[in-house]
């Protein structure tokens, strides 16, 4: 089945009402609620490296952990969701989560939080992989685009806003509260998912009807991972995610060794992860006009690379040698986390459009969280062992450039695929 016609225009209910709009935004804010999690850790490293022991290299595995769920599980999610219910799993996520979360301010060593934060990454991925597939059931399909790029600006929000709080937080209460409160955030929204969210078989009745039959698990399994279309957006994902993990949970600690003061190291880190969210709103508005996926594919990943290249690029070779003026250096960081936010945006609305079969969207939207997950486990702990085998930052440019580059080739294959 050729990219063109795999999802119809009309695929999408179309008795999606006002108050199944008004509900996919509560999807949204679970996401946001899930993605706290992931960004809790950057502003507490500092500290636990001081109460906890932890070294550089295990701060990039409790970076990276969160995403080991994903990694080994977002296809079988993804199969599992149309049968066990979009809605449920969510829930489930955000009660895991909540329950990971409490009991990692009871932890007293490394290893504690390194197994909660993998439990975490379970909450994590049960909660985002439904949240595209409830999306596109919720709204009507003239604004899917728009919402899915809302959807793609989760994380980066969800990340800006720990990173922003989080060290205010734990100046004040202990890190141990900062997992506390996140903990009682995440109930609440399970609450208001529960309340506003539409039943899982309402939705799937709907979805039904369009679609006739559908078929089981290991034909849906064959079905997606023999169309090109669902490994080039899951690729594409996990060399985007990898890097900007990478280049984002690392800026606090970066802060901390050139000496920045924490508040002004807070308010700087939170702006970058924020700014990513333009990214990935204008891409929505962008498709929707009808600007070229691959476009915006081009963009996000060329101004990735070129902007690592003059943040993290040192002349002479070395570690103390002078790169560009801080200013500079700043904006170049804020330039990759704005135009690469393009990125998740598209590729989320390309997961559905390149979904070979009714049936197989939440299969293909797993299938790329977990690439997504592997890019982000593997990203930060790379980026860790350069730095700590070159004896400073200066390398990271040379792995975020490699991984803009698969990016762009990826993109040309998309292309290919979604040309008029």
């Amino acid at each position: 089945m050729s990219a063109r016609t795999a999802l119809p225009e009309h695929h999408v209910p179309t008795s999606a009402t006002q108050s199944d709009a008004m509900a996919a935004w509560f999807v949204i804010g679970a996401g946001v609620s899930a993605a706290l999690h992931v960004g809790k850790l950057p502003p507490a490293l500092p500290v636990l490296g001081e109460a906890l022991g932890v070294s550089l290299l295990q701060a990039g595995f409790l970076l990276s952990l969160v995403q080991l769920a994903g990694m080994a599980l977002g296809l079988l999610v993804g199969l599992s969701a149309d049968t066990l219910g979009l809605k449920r799993s969510m829930v489930s996520g955000l009660l895991l989560l909540t329950v990971a979360s409490s009991l990692g301010g009871l932890a007293r060593d490394a290893q504690s939080l390194l197994v909660l934060r993998a439990l975490e990454g379970l909450g994590f991925l049960l909660v985002s992989m439904p949240a595209p597939s409830l999306i596109r059931q919720l709204v009507p399909p003239a604004r899917m685009p728009a919402m899915l790029g809302l959807w793609g600006a989760y994380m980066p929000l969800g990340t800006a806003l720990a990173l922003l709080f989080g060290p205010l937080v734990i100046a004040l209460a202990g890190w141990e509260f900062w997992w506390w409160l996140l903990a009682g955030l995440t109930m609440f929204m399970a609450g208001w998912v529960l309340q506003r969210v539409p039943s899982d078989r309402q939705r799937s009745l709907a979805v039904q009807a369009l679609s006739g039959t559908v078929s089981g698990w290991w034909g849906r399994l064959r079905q997606t991972l023999r169309a090109p279309g669902p490994w080039l957006v899951a690729l594409s994902f996990a060399v985007y995610s990898g890097q900007w993990l990478a280049v984002i949970g690392f800026l606090p600690t970066i802060y901390a060794q050139a000496g920045v003061a924490g508040g002004l190291s807070a308010v700087l880190t939170a702006l970058i992860a924020g700014v990513n969210m333009v990214g990935n709103i204008a891409s929505g508005r962008l498709l929707g006009r009808g600007v070229r996926a691959q476009r915006l594919l081009y963009t996000g990943f060329a101004v990735m690379g070129l902007s690592t290249l003059l943040a993290f690029f040192v002349w002479p070779l070395s570690a103390q040698g002078e790169g560009l003026p801080s200013v500079l250096r700043f904006v170049a960081v804020l330039m990759f986390s704005m135009l690469g936010g393009m990125i998740p945006g598209t590729l989320f609305s390309l997961a559905v459009r390149l979904a070979p079969g009714e049936g197989t969207v939440s299969t293909t939207v797993g299938w790329m969280q977990q690439w997504a997950s592997l890019g982000q486990f593997a990203g930060p702990p790379l980026v860790a062992w350069v730095a700590s085998a070159a004896g400073g930052w200066h390398w990271t440019w040379a792995v975020t450039g490699l991984c803009s580059l698969a990016g762009l080739f990826l993109a040309m294959q998309l292309g290919r695929r979604t040309s008029p």
